[in-house]
């Protein structure tokens, strides 16, 4: 059973109104509404992290365009950089890789040396489940299954300093990600506007959470709310002093109102709030094309371009806030090197991941891709794995957040970075 310290504590947010279709219960707001409002927290660098989760295929969306062995695996999936008609050619980054056309806007950045692309990464477990392969990534333990908390939790523990905000770790996700298991504060809010909070994926937090306020304000001890409520109704404070509903992004941004455009344009509105937040988590669906995948256009060139057009609708918003902010992408893995019968493609290792920051050592293409010759896959089938993704997840959380204990962050791994970040 949760305690009521665990309750308030872990679920930092949850007086919001889990599951209560009528909103913030009046006490509670009439008592943020009372209380002396502080000052916004000091200004922190941000790590943004987005989860593909269904597997990206890195070969489509970063194409070593040159390799005859991936055209001959691929005759309708393999595009070229050579212009054409049709305007569905691969844009060509360094004579060998090129970025799928729908991702255009990626261009500029990487040109600009604020885009960085780690290709062959993924994880050293073999395992082609969805469920592991993700579970093993967010908890940062790929051999160990039975881990209790998330990398990036962990993250928030070695910040170096206490959590004097509830907002200092926030998942723009309907339920908590595997990411951000653990002890140290973390939130996951559904959206702003609603103030649907959620528990950390408890499913006896949640049956908590959904029992009476006024209930559980009553039997809970002063000293608890002196720690923990008084945190809660800060950040009640704040969103409500916030016009979340109209938001106006800077730089007359337009996001695109999918999922993924939405999360990010509300964690834009977090970052300028200077709530003090430090790690966000936002997720981008349906990346298992097993059918029909399409090559310059379909399922797959259209969640490139939500991708894409999100994080650049999100870097533009933040204008003055570029310097303290790093996006970074991840999946589970990546996909097979030849196509199915379906006009798809399946569960393979290796894939890619953008990186996109000041901080960043972009405008290349880190990572080892060897010729796609049947010698050099993994298993006979698939791209190899060359970069475990622990390189660079600690090498981003290290160089921007200022973390070093990486045998804390991921426990066992003991590899080198890559030199995606500066410094």
């Amino acid at each position: 059973m949760v305690s009521r310290r665990g309750f308030l504590k872990s679920g930092g947010l949850a007086l919001f109104g889990v599951g209560l279709m009528g909103g913030i219960p009046s006490f509670i707001a009439e008592a943020a509404a009372s209380a002396k409002y502080q000052a916004p927290y000091k200004k922190k660098k941000t790590l943004v992290c987005i989860f593909q989760r269904g597997a990206m295929d890195g070969l489509m969306a970063v194409t070593p365009f040159t390799d005859e062995y991936l055209k001959a695996a691929r005759p309708t999936l393999f595009m070229s950089a050579a212009r054409n008609a049709n305007g569905n050619s691969l844009i060509d980054l360094d004579g060998r890789f090129g970025l799928h056309p729908a991702m255009q806007g990626f261009e500029p950045l990487f040109r600009e040396k604020r885009l960085g692309i780690v290709h062959g990464i993924g994880s050293p477990n073999t395992t082609r489940s969805h469920f592991d392969a993700q579970d093993y990534m967010e908890s940062g333990t790929p051999f160990n299954k039975g881990t209790s908390s998330g990398w990036l939790n962990r993250a928030v523990g070695l910040l170096g300093h206490d959590a004097l905000t509830p907002f200092t770790a926030v998942s723009l996700t309907s339920a908590m990600p595997r990411s951000f298991y653990g002890d140290n504060p973390s939130v996951s809010i559904n959206n702003l506007q609603e103030f649907a909070i959620q528990m950390r994926g408890n499913q006896a937090g949640a049956n908590l959470a959904a029992k009476s306020f006024e209930d559980l304000y009553d039997q809970t001890a002063s000293g608890l709310l002196k720690d923990t409520g008084k945190e809660s109704f800060e950040a009640m404070k704040m969103l409500q002093k916030a016009d979340t509903k109209n938001y106006k992004p800077a730089n007359n941004v337009i996001y695109p109102t999918s999922a993924l455009g939405n999360s990010l344009k509300q964690i834009a509105q977090l970052i300028k709030m200077d709530v003090g937040m430090e790690v966000a988590f936002a997720e981008s669906n349906g990346w298992d094309t097993h059918f029909n995948q399409g090559a310059g256009n379909g399922i797959f060139a259209r969640n490139v371009e939500d991708l894409s057009n999100s994080m650049i609708s999100f870097w533009n918003d933040l204008s003055a806030y570029q310097d303290e902010v790093t996006v970074m992408t991840m999946t589970e893995f990546g996909r097979t090197i030849h196509q199915n019968g379906t006009g798809g493609t399946d569960h393979g290792r290796a894939s890619c991941n953008f990186i996109l920051g000041n901080d960043v050592n972009g405008g290349l293409i880190h990572g080892d891709v060897k010729p796609l010759a049947v010698e050099n896959l993994e298993d006979g089938r698939d791209l190899a794995v060359t970069t475990d993704f622990r390189s660079v997840f600690s090498e981003v959380a290290d160089k921007h957040l200022h973390i070093s204990n990486d045998r804390i962050l991921f426990p066992d791994w003991k590899g080198d970075q890559i030199g995606v970040m500066k410094g």
